[in-house]
């Protein structure tokens, strides 16, 4: 079990970032990137479980969590730069980018739009699409409305809105906790904006030019994100692969962090 440090970064012409760190530092780089309202604590059980031959980065994006907060810069396009820009800042020259939920998807656009600083891309329940989803318009309409202080029960029912049923035992209550605590830390105007972002950006495009080893982890009682989804992953990156969690829902590394953990090391193994 390796051990985690908490250090802060400040971004080139950007906010300063608090991040997650652990493992060797002569290990594979591999940066783990957290969705919607997360903070690198979305992968507190996950960074526990990677080896420490690896060198595991887990930042706290922008107006999220502990974060600096600016006005704005909440679009899929912003959090992307913003994560060169933290590979930049911490001397990542190369690494194996792990995108969790809709942070799979500024983890897309840099393994697309600069495929010399990626090694590989582990997708973990990432969307294709999330304009076509009733559940996503629905949240929108919940959310647009948000006030600050955010009402706890919300962010509440939120995250375990996330969690399989059937694995609601698996997660633990002081890990859920910290969650819904970390989801509190985002003011209104950033789940507005960055739920927004994602709702108007084309996020199907993300998929192109993507030349990276990838694979795709998705759980089959995912309430999002379908499999009919996880097929054009494969059918739009070439050489992708997918694994199938059953009896997994959304949050992939929440519920099966050793086995998420060992997929990952596979793919940081096969492209160091």
């Amino acid at each position: 079990m390796p051990a985690v440090a908490v250090h802060t970064v400040p971004l080139r012409e950007g906010p300063v970032l608090p991040y997650a760190e652990a493992g060797d530092p002569a290990g594979t780089p591999v940066v783990l990137v957290h969705g919607y309202v997360d903070s690198w604590w979305t992968f507190e059980p996950l960074l526990r479980c990677l080896p420490s031959s690896l060198h595991v980065y887990a930042p706290t994006q922008r107006g999220h969590g502990d974060a600096e907060k600016p006005p704005d810069g909440y679009l899929p396009e912003d959090f992307a730069t913003d994560l060169v820009a933290f590979m930049d800042a911490v001397g990542i020259e190369r690494a194996v980018l792990v995108g969790g939920s809709s942070g799979g998807v500024q983890a897309r656009i840099v393994a697309g739009r600069y495929p010399d600083r990626v090694a590989g891309l582990v997708l973990l329940g990432t969307p294709v699409t999330l304009s076509d989803k009733p559940a996503a318009v629905e949240m929108w309409e919940v959310v647009r409305q948000l006030e600050d202080p955010l009402d706890r029960s919300f962010a509440e029912r939120f995250a375990l809105g996330l969690i399989a049923g059937s694995a609601a035992g698996s997660v633990g209550r002081g890990f859920l906790e910290t969650v819904v605590e970390e989801s509190l830390k985002a003011p209104a105007r950033v789940w507005r904006e960055t739920l927004r972002g994602l709702l108007e950006t084309d996020l199907r495009a993300t998929l192109s030019g993507i030349l990276v080893p990838t694979l795709a982890l998705w759980g089959d009682q995912d309430p999002f994100v379908t499999r009919e989804e996880q097929q054009t992953v494969l059918d739009s990156v070439l050489g992708s692969r997918l694994i199938v969690y059953e009896g997994v829902g959304h949050v992939v590394h929440w519920e099966t962090p050793e086995r998420v953990a060992r997929d990952i090391t596979e793919v940081a193994n096969t492209t160091a």
